[in-house]
């Protein structure tokens, strides 16, 4: 029963020893919330997303139908798929040098043993150290309303405004694409410096006209793909327990359309979901939900044979 038992990621196994996993994906939770100069307690989006996903569940040893039936595609997905629950990365409140060292460090070890980690945020703060843990040249795509590209003034490095900057400085990280941006509270200066590295922004109303599989195939296939998906990439409504949710965003469709068409096409090597605040939440976790569905939707996608295939797209 979903409110029996612990709550990890689908009740899927808790491994704690990451060196000797053996897995295909790997759930982490990286619950910081330092980064956020407007309401905290994203810290607590990693537990109120599992809690979520229990009534998902279907990976258990004693199921008798592992996966979860797609109705809208007519087919189980997700069947074959070894998920295992990594618990949360160490937070060292007051130290997010260290604790960014710890989720750099934490993805870094199930890289290394081939295995996709899903990052569960935590605010938008966190990706640069996931980023930073994987350990092969890709290109990142961001599905978000805000740029995230403030420069690191005044000592703030660690804020929830300045991943993708970071990011862009990895020497490992190619193209980077920046999908639904759409905030008045847009920097001037900082999209000015993000062009000049030559980051392509999709605003959301471009995203609207181009649709799913044009923005799929701007990406390069050259490096596999880092996907980071901010919560307020969707519209407000759908994401009450958003601090930084705008209106005017994607609808769920949308975003799963753009999700699809990028697993589609590109050989995922690891993504995140951040921003969820469960006290801002509706009393039914709405938002938790929400962010658990695009999880499992990107999931499904990514290891859907159907579309994508052994070996991934070959497709300039």
């Amino acid at each position: 029963m979903p409110f029996t038992g612990i709550p990890t990621f689908l009740r899927a196994p808790l491994v704690t020893e990451l060196d000797g996993v053996e897995a295909d994906v790997a759930v982490l939770g990286a619950p910081y919330d330092e980064g956020s100069p407007w309401r905290p307690g994203a810290r607590f989006g990693p537990r109120a997303i599992r809690e979520q996903s229990v009534r998902f569940a279907g990976f258990g040893p004693a199921q008798a139908q592992r996966g979860l039936y797609d109705i809208r595609l007519g087919r189980r997905r997700l069947a074959q798929v070894r998920l295992v629950d990594a618990g949360d990365v160490d937070v060292v409140h007051g130290n997010p040098e260290l604790t960014f060292a710890n989720i750099t460090r934490a993805v870094g070890a199930l890289c290394r043993r081939g295995i996709l980690p899903v990052v569960l945020g935590g605010d938008h703060a966190i990706t640069s150290a996931v980023v930073a843990g994987i350990g092969e040249p890709i290109h990142v795509v961001q599905l978000d309303a805000h740029l995230d590209y403030r420069p690191t003034t005044q000592g703030v490095r660690y804020g929830n405004g300045n991943p993708m900057r970071l990011i862009g400085e990895m020497p490992h990280v190619g193209r980077i694409f920046q999908v639904g941006i759409r905030s008045l509270r847009t920097s001037e200066s900082d999209l000015q410096d993000a062009l000049q590295r030559g980051n392509r922004i999709i605003s959301r109303w471009e995203a609207d006209r181009l649709g799913p599989e044009a923005i799929a195939a701007e990406v390069p296939t050259d490096r596999p793909l880092y996907v980071t998906v901010d919560l307020d990439v969707l519209d407000l409504p759908l994401v009450p327990g958003c601090a930084s949710a705008e209106p005017d965003g994607l609808s769920f469709g949308q975003l799963r359309g753009i999700l699809q068409a990028l697993a589609a096409r590109h050989r995922v090597v690891g993504f995140d979901v951040v921003e969820l605040n469960p006290m801002l939440d509706v009393p039914g976790g709405n938002t938790a939900i929400v962010a658990c569905q695009i999880i499992l939707e990107f999931l499904g996608a990514i290891f859907d044979v159907d579309l994508k295939g052994d070996s991934g797209s070959e497709e300039a």
